[in-house]
């Protein structure tokens, strides 16, 4: 099908190709439009400048969105057919495969870590320090990650105040052993949430611990043979660990700090520069997929779906507990109906705030990850592409409520009383007693 440039730029079908496409268009449409409730709208109209693209995901539940897209036939529906959501094994593969992209053998963009693509696009994670722009395109979920430790510590009770372990892990390491606490990847979400958690209960997670870095999918059977004392990992993990008896969960990051960001939707920025429409037709599948994921009475569908074989390979046991907000956490803590399940769509949890990119890049100063003369608010208003998610909003005719009025949610507060405030973000750094930086 041949198409001509018209002197605005954009594209039009000559008249044999339009006549050639309409029969197989037609079907197209008929096939997927009583499936779900918006039609097919701007991005595939405009026509997407290629109708493949390589995603990856890592084996967690807050990468359902791009599954159930894939699954439910939304890429193809907004003109994206030969999308591919594609297994990586690790936060670190995922990288570096977002380094090569798609047109290498490489992904083009991925389910991932809010902080990775600052820190991509730094080149502070990458091979010889090379950066690879990179932008954030949505969030794809709030809360329902978890802070799990060995039963070992059973009998402290450990909750979000890990204040209890301060002794125990200093008692353990004067007997000559080393404490291990699991992350996915450094500077990243749980990375963080660990950090914090730590820190908050007056343990500091690079003197008085050893941090370790695990893939998802490999924390279980790492607790399971004593290799951690410790891990913060996304669901099924956490639910599965405590399944199995391995160890226990003592919080739910949503108990740390209530409705916050998690995974993002970010892809390399030259795909998303030559292909605008393409990623627009991405965004709103993925944009759609949240909003079924946020469904409670598909969340049974949805725990079916990912945990097959070719996806996640867990059993639904695992998944649909946690999923609707009933957590056994493992050492005699049981609640049921909580608020701690996973949002897709709800309180805005897809569109991406640049306050909360700020936190994570303060966090990531705090630690060391950044300078303390990084410009957060430069380096947030470069990477976060707000502006397509509201374009893609726009397109699927998203209602005024869903969609915020400001990227900035103003002051976060935490469990332990400390408040983010993203228009003074050293006034927090200050705040904070353990921390990498003089501020």
């Amino acid at each position: 099908m041949t198409t001509k440039k018209t002197n605005d730029g954009t594209f039009k079908l000559d008249r044999r190709s339009f006549l050639k496409s309409g029969a197989s268009t037609a079907a197209l449409l008929g096939a997927v439009g009583s499936q779900f409730p918006f039609g097919v709208h701007v991005a595939q109209a405009a026509g997407p400048e290629t109708t493949k693209a390589t995603l990856g995901y890592i084996a967690l539940m807050d990468a359902s969105p791009l599954v159930i897209a894939k699954e439910k036939g939304l890429f193809t529906k907004y003109g994206m057919p030969d999308v591919e959501v594609a297994k990586q094994a690790s936060w670190g593969a995922t990288r570096d495969n977002l380094v090569l992209g798609g047109a290498a053998n490489g992904i083009d963009g991925a389910h991932i870590l809010t902080p990775m693509p600052y820190l991509i696009s730094a080149g502070k994670v990458t091979q010889n320090n090379v950066p690879t722009p990179m932008y954030i395109l949505a969030r794809l979920n709030l809360d329902a990650q978890a802070i799990s430790v060995s039963n070992e510590f059973k009998d402290l009770k450990v909750t979000a105040d890990a204040s209890a372990l301060k002794a125990a892990f200093a008692a353990k390491k004067a007997a000559g052993k080393e404490v291990k606490v699991a992350m996915t990847f450094p500077g990243g979400t749980h990375d963080l949430w660990v950090r914090y958690w730590l820190a908050a209960g007056g343990i500091d997670p690079d003197k008085d611990v050893s941090t370790i870095v695990v893939p998802p999918p490999q924390m279980v059977a790492n607790m399971k043979v004593g290799n951690m004392d410790a891990f913060c990992v996304g669901e099924p993990w956490g639910e599965q660990l405590v399944n199995q008896g391995f160890g226990f969960s003592a919080c739910s990051t949503g108990e740390i700090w209530s409705k916050h960001p998690e995974k993002a939707l970010g892809m390399r920025a030259e795909w998303v520069d030559q292909n605008p429409n393409a990623a627009k037709a991405i965004l709103m599948a993925v944009m759609e997929a949240q909003q079924w994921c946020d469904k409670p009475e598909n969340r049974q569908e949805m725990s079916e779906i990912v945990g097959k074989r070719q996806w996640f390979n867990v059993p639904v046991a695992d998944i649909i507990g946690r999923a609707n907000g009933d957590i056994n956490y493992g050492n005699g803590r049981v609640e049921k109906g909580t608020k701690q399940f996973m949002k897709f769509w709800q309180d805005h949890a897809s569109y991406p705030f640049k306050s909360h990119d700020s936190w994570f890049l303060t966090e990531d100063i705090r630690w060391g990850k950044f300078e303390a003369s990084t410009d957060v608010k430069a380096m947030v208003n470069k990477v976060n592409r707000e502006d397509l998610w509201r374009d893609a909003a726009k397109g699927l005719s998203v209602v005024a409520a869903d969609i915020p009025a400001s990227s900035s949610r103003g002051k976060e507060t935490f469990f332990d009383g400390k408040v983010f405030d993203p228009e003074n973000p050293m006034a927090y750094l200050k705040s904070l007693s353990i921390k990498r930086v003089e501020v």
